[in-house]
C-alpha cells in the first residue's frame, strides 16, 4: 500500500482529496529524511491555496450525504476498517520506522493504540445515545439528541503519525462529520496508508481528506469558514497560536500541548519494578512522547537508588528502528538533537549532576543518524532550564525532596498538568495520583484524555465520552403529540430490517 509516493526521481508524498491520491502542483516542498541515516526518503508538498480548498470543498460536499446516512451504516465501515488495520500492522509499523525513527515494536504499538480508538467507535450507537423525557406536560414530549457539526479538522504531531491521526478521523466521522486533516509534515506516511484503508473500508469519498504543509496549512485550518472544529497536538507555541486564532474564528478548538510528567519515587516502592518502569518510560521512543515520564522526584531513602538507576539505563541498546533488540532509535531531526544536547548542558552549567551522558553516541553503520543516549540529570532544582522546558528526548530530570508533601508541592508549582504518577506500596498515599504504579497513564478509549493546565487548551478532551461530545451538537426537539389525533392501521406482521 505505497500509492501516496510519486513515481518521480526523488519520491513525493501525494494529497488524498475526494477519495484519491492527487500529485500536488505545488512548487514548495519539504524533504523528509530517515533520522537513523539522514538520507532522503521523500518529498512533502507544502499544499497550495487551491489544493487545499478542494480538499475543504470535497469535505463539505460530501457531508450533505455522509451526515445523512444511519449510525449502523457508519458503523459497519469502523468493524471493516479496524479489521483492515489490523491486517496492515507491520506494514503501518514499517513506514513509521523510516520516516519517524522509532523501533519496530514501539511503532506496532502506536497502531495499536490508535487502533483501540477504531474499535471504541464500533460502538458508536450506544456512545450517541441522547435523552428523552416523556410527558413534560399533557401529550408533551422533549427528546435530545447529537448531531454532527460539519467539517471538522486535525492537525496531528511526528511523534506519534498513527495513533494521533486515529485520535480524530474515527470518533469525527462516526458522530457524522467529514474530515481535513494536516499530518506532521515529517512523517505523513503512515497518515496516507490510514485514509486508504478507511476508503478500503467502504468510507464515501471526500469524508475524509489529506492536506500537507506547515504554517500556511495551519493558517488555512485555522481560518476557513467551513471548517468548524480543530483537533490538535503538539507543541506549546504552536497550540497556543492555534487555539488562539480558531478559537477567534468561531471554530472549537481542543489543543493538547506540552508537557513535564512527573514520577514520585517513594522508598516503600518495589524496586525492581519502579526502576524498570522509570527507564522504559523515560527512554522509550527515545523520549518523545508527550506522555513520556520526563522528571523524576525520589522522596528520602529512595535517592539511594540512583546508581542502580543509571546501570538499568546504561542496559539500553540505542539503534536504528529496524535493527532487531534495539531499545529506542533516533531523535526526529538534527535539529531537535541540537536543542536536547543544549538543554543537557543547560543543566550542567546551572549546577545539575550529570550522572549519565548520552550525548556523542555514534551508532555504527549509523553515523549520520540523529542518535542521543540515555542520560540523566541529578541535584536539578524546578528553577533550572532542563526542568522548566520540555525535552523531548531521552533525559531523565531526577529532584530530590524530603517529603511526599514537598513532591507534591513541586508538582503542583509547575505548569504543565498531562500526567503525574507516583511508584508506592501504601494505598493512602496511592490516592493523591492519577497514575499509581503506571509510568505513562494514557487512559484507554473508553475513558477520555485527561491532560489540564498548561498542556491542554479547550473544554472537551480527546476520544471516549468527551471526543463524540466535541465532534457533536447537542438539538433539543418538543413534541406535541394529541391522544385524540391517534389513527389505526393494518398491522404489519414480517420482522422489519433497519438499515
Amino acid at each position: 500500500m505505497k500509492r501516496f509516493y510519486g513515481v518521480s526521481s526523488i519520491p513525493t508524498t501525494k494529497l488524498f482529496i475526494n477519495g484519491k491520491t492527487v500529485e500536488s502542483q505545488t512548487t514548495e516542498w519539504i524533504d523528509l529524511y530517515n533520522p537513523a541515516t539522514n538520507e532522503l526518503v521523500t518529498r512533502v508538498p507544502k499544499s497550495t491555496k487551491a489544493e487545499m480548498d478542494a480538499a475543504v470543498s470535497s469535505a463539505k460536499e460530501a457531508f450533505k450525504s455522509w451526515s445523512k446516512t444511519s449510525i449502523l451504516t457508519r458503523q459497519q465501515i469502523m468493524f471493516k476498517f479496524q479489521n483492515i488495520i489490523r491486517q496492515n500492522m507491520k506494514s503501518l509499523a514499517e513506514n513509521i520506522t523510516l520516516e519517524q525513527g522509532k523501533t519496530l515494536i514501539d511503532a506496532e504499538g502506536d497502531v495499536l493504540r490508535g487502533l483501540q480508538v477504531v474499535e471504541h467507535c464500533c460502538s458508536i450507537p450506544t456512545l450517541q445515545l441522547g435523552e428523552t423525557l416523556a410527558g413534560v406536560a399533557k401529550d408533551l414530549d422533549i427528546v435530545s439528541y447529537r448531531v454532527p457539526l460539519g467539517v471538522t479538522a486535525g492537525i496531528t504531531p511526528f511523534n506519534f503519525p498513527a495513533m494521533v491521526p486515529l485520535w480524530t478521523i474515527p470518533v469525527a466521522i462516526t458522530c457524522g462529520n467529514t474530515h481535513v486533516i494536516k499530518p506532521s509534515e515529517r512523517d505523513p506516511g503512515a497518515c496516507m496508508m490510514l485514509v486508504e484503508m478507511l476508503q478500503e473500508a467502504g468510507c464515501p469519498p471526500g469524508v475524509v481528506n489529506v492536506i500537507h504543509g506547515a504554517h500556511a496549512a495551519v493558517d488555512f485550518i485555522c481560518d476557513h469558514p467551513d471548517i468548524k472544529a480543530i483537533s490538535f497536538v503538539g507543541s506549546d507555541t504552536a497550540g497556543k497560536y492555534i487555539y488562539e486564532r480558531g478559537s477567534k474564528n468561531g471554530k472549537r478548538v481542543q489543543s493538547n500541548m506540552g508537557a513535564k510528567n512527573h514520577g514520585v519515587v517513594m522508598a516503600d516502592a518495589n524496586k525492581e519494578n519502579t526502576l524498570n518502569q522509570l527507564v522504559g518510560a523515560a527512554f522509550g521512543a527515545a523520549g518523545q512522547r508527550c506522555m513520556a515520564l520526563s522528571t523524576a522526584i525520589f522522596v528520602g531513602e529512595a535517592n539511594d537508588w540512583l546508581p542502580e538507576l543509571k546501570n538499568r539505563a546504561q542496559q539500553l541498546k540505542v539503534n536504528a528502528g529496524n535493527v532487531p533488540a534495539t531499545d529506542f532509535g533516533p531523535v526526529i531531526s538534527p535539529e531537535a538533537k541540537k536543542r536536547i544536547e543544549e538543554l543537557i548542558q543547560s543543566g550542567v552549567d546551572e549546577g545539575a549532576k550529570l550522572l549519565l551522558d548520552g550525548r556523542g553516541l555514534v551508532v555504527k553503520g549509523y553515523e549520520k543518524g540523529n542518535f542521543i543516549g540515555p542520560t540523566i540529570l541529578t541535584n536539578v532544582k524546578p528553577n533550572m532550564r532542563c526542568y522548566k522546558e520540555e525535552i523531548f528526548g531521552p533525559v531523565l530530570v531526577c529532584l530530590s525532596a524530603d517529603t511526599l508533601d514537598e513532591a507534591i508541592e513541586i508538582i503542583n508549582s509547575n505548569p504543565y498538568g498531562n500526567g503525574t504518577a507516583i511508584f508506592t506500596n501504601n494505598g493512602a498515599t496511592s490516592r493523591k495520583f492519577v497514575g499509581v504504579n503506571v509510568p505513562i497513564p494514557v487512559p484507554l478509549p473508553m475513558f477520555s484524555f485527561t491532560g489540564s493546565r498548561g498542556s491542554f487548551r479547550g473544554d472537551t478532551h480527546f476520544y471516549g465520552k468527551q471526543g463524540v461530545h466535541f465532534y457533536t451538537q447537542v438539538k433539543t426537539v418538543t413534541q406535541l403529540w394529541r391522544d385524540s389525533d391517534v389513527t389505526h392501521s393494518k398491522a404489519a406482521v414480517a420482522m422489519p430490517v433497519m438499515q
